[in-house]
Formats: structure tokens, sequence, C-alpha cells
């Protein structure tokens, strides 16, 4: 019904805000993440991209600093167990390109720090969405553009370096960690080779 809200941020506490528009003010949960994005714009203007769940005892909008956690939210809310107070729990301590990595390299202990979620549904989160995130990961992601990159990464190593692009890692770097990869490893298991030689 409502895809964005763009106005005047009225209120604004950890995880509601409100934004004016026209004289009307929409009262909207969110995150910790876009809570402190606007932490800094009281009474400015403000986009946020929203989604509407209707229950049976009332109304809720959610919104969200961009377009990316929206669609994590909407990935979160389709996993079996998982409802919006979950979701933007766990989109309050990781953002969607944190989320992504960790589902595709099937980090449960990441996304189990989120309060409310254990163990068992995280591992569901990750059972349920990880073939879709790894597939908008490496066909949306950003490619490498130069061709002795392209030529220098190839099958998994190559979608790995896509992945590690999507995370804002430059070429030359994301061609260092990979160039003695052996191309037999697993996608999920070259990122996490990559991330901790990245975070020696």
């Amino acid at each position: 019904m409502y895809y964005y809200l763009n106005g005047t941020l009225a209120y604004l506490d950890h995880n509601t805000c409100v934004v004016d528009c026209g004289g009307v003010g929409y009262k909207l949960t969110v995150s910790l993440n876009t809570a402190t994005s606007l932490s800094s714009k009281i009474n400015t203007r403000v986009k946020l991209f929203t989604h509407l769940v209707v229950r049976e005892d009332g109304v809720e909008m959610f919104g969200f600093g961009s377009n990316e956690e929206r669609e994590c939210f909407n990935n979160l809310t389709g996993v079996s167990g998982v409802g919006p107070k979950v979701a933007m729990s766990i989109l309050s301590v990781m953002r969607p390109d944190a989320l992504a990595l960790a589902i595709c390299t099937e980090d449960v202990k990441a996304i189990a720090k989120a309060p409310g979620l254990g163990p068992k549904s995280a591992a569901r989160i990750i059972l349920e969405l990880k073939d879709k995130i790894s597939k908008e990961m490496f066909s949306g992601g950003v490619k490498l553009e130069s061709a002795p990159a392209k030529s220098a990464v190839s099958g998994n190593i190559s979608e790995a370096a896509e992945a590690l692009a999507v995370l804002g890692y430059d070429k030359n770097t994301i061609l260092t960690v990979l160039k003695d990869s052996d191309p037999a490893m697993k996608v999920e298991d070259l990122i996490k080779a990559a991330l901790r030689k990245l975070t020696r």
C-alpha cells in the first residue's frame, strides 16, 4: 500500500520514528541501524521505505533506511517462525550485506546474536534463504571490470570474488586474497578463507 514516506522526521527513539507528511504523522517501527542513521536528522526531510503489516490485533508500519533493508525484512518474514519483530531484531544487529554474508557462509552464531533468536531459528533462516540470497548476491553484485582481473579468477573463485566486491572490497584486495585459492573449494569456504585473511 505504501512504498515509501518522504517527509519531516518529527520524532525518533531507539526503535520508533514519526514522519510528518503533509501534516499527518506516520509512526514507523525501525531497526536500531536505521534509527542510528536518522539520529542527526530530527526536523529535517527524510525518505524511508515502508512495509505495512495488518494483524487481527492492529496495524503496524515498518520503516527502512534503504530498499535493501526492506527486502531483507521481507525475506526474513517469509521464513517459517520468523515474525516482523524477530526480523527487525536481526536487522538491528546486522546490516543487509552482513546478513547476506552470514547466510551464504552458514554463520549460525552471527545471526543468533539477535535478541529473541536462538541457534535453531538462525539455522532455519540459513536453510530457507541460502539459495535465494546466494543467487541475489552473485547475480546482482558488483562485477570485476578489468580483463586481467576476470582472467585471474574462474568458477567458484569468480563467485567468491563477486561476493567480496558486494561487501565493498576493492578489486586488487580481492585478487590478492584469492590468488592462491583452490578452485575446487566451495564458494562459502572461499569467502570464509578470504575474510579470515582480510581480518588478520
